[in-house]
């Protein structure tokens, strides 16, 4: 089973929205891990902690099919990553060098957030999710995303 592609594309906004934020910000932390923490914040809050590592386990593991660069992350008992960003500074020191697996590092987020999304979708429903990532990102604009998950949806009933 793949990442829904309506899941993948607010994931990568959501992701490339983080990016450009960091690049004011410091430390440098990956855009992954702020997407991650800001849904683990919003989603501890309306369902708990144990509800949020029972949530992100599943997507991890999920992801896990897609994309190899996962393997060495887990979940900790408070929900947040394990082993996600202690591969990816080194990623970027040796960039010139790695190319293809850098950007399947980063592939590997943008699948992950997308499973996260995937799931929340399942077990919240559409409405909830977005108000979930609209109250996460307020300064962002995902309408057209919201759409084009409707029309998405509806187009395979």
């Amino acid at each position: 089973m793949t990442t829904p592609p309506e899941m993948r594309d607010l994931a990568h906004r959501l992701l490339t929205y983080e990016a450009a934020v960091d690049k004011t910000s410091e430390p440098v932390e990956s855009a992954t891990l702020h997407v991650y923490e800001k849904l683990r914040q919003s989603l501890v809050a309306f369902a708990g902690t144990a509800g949020f590592q029972s949530l992100a386990f599943r997507a991890l593991t999920q992801a896990k099919s897609e994309a190899p660069s996962l393997w060495a992350v887990q979940i900790a008992a408070d929900g947040s990553l394990k082993g996600l960003g202690e591969f990816e500074p080194q990623l970027v020191e040796f960039e010139p060098q790695l190319g293809s697996d850098k950007d399947q590092a980063s592939e590997g987020g943008v699948i992950l957030i997308a499973r996260l999304l995937g799931l929340l979708l399942v077990f919240l429903g559409e409405a909830l999710t977005l108000r979930l990532v609209q109250s996460a990102w307020p300064d962002a604009a995902f309408d057209d995303c919201n759409s084009e998950i409707r029309r998405k949806r509806e187009h395979r009933r």
